[in-house]
């Protein structure tokens, strides 16, 4: 492990930090060491197999902000980022008044980023950068990288995280959180009305494998398609993308259409479908947990 306190890269500018490495954090912070030549990370728990090809473990978050300038976030919202900001080892006694970006890859709230920047210490400033791709993307390097910020941040941010993936400014503050929101809606129609296909083929007879792959050349086709299609034709819900995850995702969705006034017909009914599956114990398995979802209501 090479101590925090040697030189982290070829000029401050490119002082590289990631925090949270699930499963679309390490594989992002693969890329990002592979092509800045080094990275500060830090998580719950060190990642000895990130440790051994070059980065450098951040015991605390004070640690993390202290050996960089920026820092990609790839935790589950901003609560938990926002537990570790304050005391001694928090993130902010690192920062001690430095510039510093902080861009956030969470799907969240776009009211709550904005808050959230608000309440940072001058200097600090904050780029909203979720993604889309799955963890198929994120090992792949090909995420759609959503961004939000002044201009000057959003620059500053694309060129760090260019290495994941393909980074877009969208709009101000918030403005990705919002794309989000937008994506997340479509990936749950999709795979809730693939998942009820699938059952639907296989309760008349027909070969879900023959189906999609005629299907998946036509209008049917899709990335998500491609990307499901065995777990959907097998049966195979284990874990990769988290059904559960969308139940938040769709709520933000739902504050982002109260808030612009939209009346969305499918977004409730994705909404109830989502709870639902939760309800069921089905909120831990893969969104390909729709085709089983369909199967249990339509048991007896």
């Amino acid at each position: 492990m090479t101590p925090l306190d040697e030189e982290t890269g070829s000029s401050p500018a490119t002082r590289l930090g990631v925090w949270g490495l699930g499963a679309m954090g390490e594989p992002m912070a693969r890329h990002l060491l592979t092509a800045h030549g080094s990275l500060v990370v830090h998580a719950r728990r060190e990642r000895p197999a990130l440790t051994a090809v070059g980065a450098r473990w951040a015991p605390t978050a004070r640690e993390l902000a202290a050996a960089t300038d920026a820092v990609l976030v790839m935790l589950p919202d901003l609560p938990q980022l926002e537990e570790h900001l304050d005391g001694p080892d928090g993130f902010l006694a690192g920062v001690e008044g430095r510039d510093y970006l902080v861009m956030i890859g969470s799907t969240s709230s776009p009211v709550g980023v904005r808050a959230f920047a608000e309440r940072l210490p001058d200097g600090i400033r904050v780029v909203d950068c979720p993604v889309s791709g799955g963890e198929d993307g994120a090992k792949a390097g090909t995420l759609s990288i959503m961004l939000g910020g002044a201009p000057d941040d959003t620059d500053r941010a694309a060129e760090l995280l260019s290495p994941c993936g393909r980074p877009v400014r969208l709009g101000p503050l918030g403005a990705g959180e919002v794309a989000k929101a937008c994506n997340q809606m479509v990936v749950a129609a999709t795979i809730l009305a693939l998942g009820e296909a699938t059952e639907l083929a296989a309760r008349s007879d027909v070969d879900p494998g023959a189906l999609w792959e005629l299907l998946g050349g036509g209008y049917a086709g899709s990335n998500l398609l491609q990307s499901r299609r065995a777990k959907l034709v097998d049966g195979d819900d284990s874990p990769s993308g988290i059904a559960g995850y969308m139940v938040k995702d769709l709520g933000f969705a739902a504050d982002i259409a109260e808030a612009t006034g939209t009346r969305p017909a499918l977004l409730p009914a994705l909404r109830s479908a989502f709870d639902e599956i939760v309800e069921r114990g089905l909120g831990e398995r893969d969104i390909a947990v729709t085709r089983r979802f369909t199967a249990e209501r339509s048991a007896g």
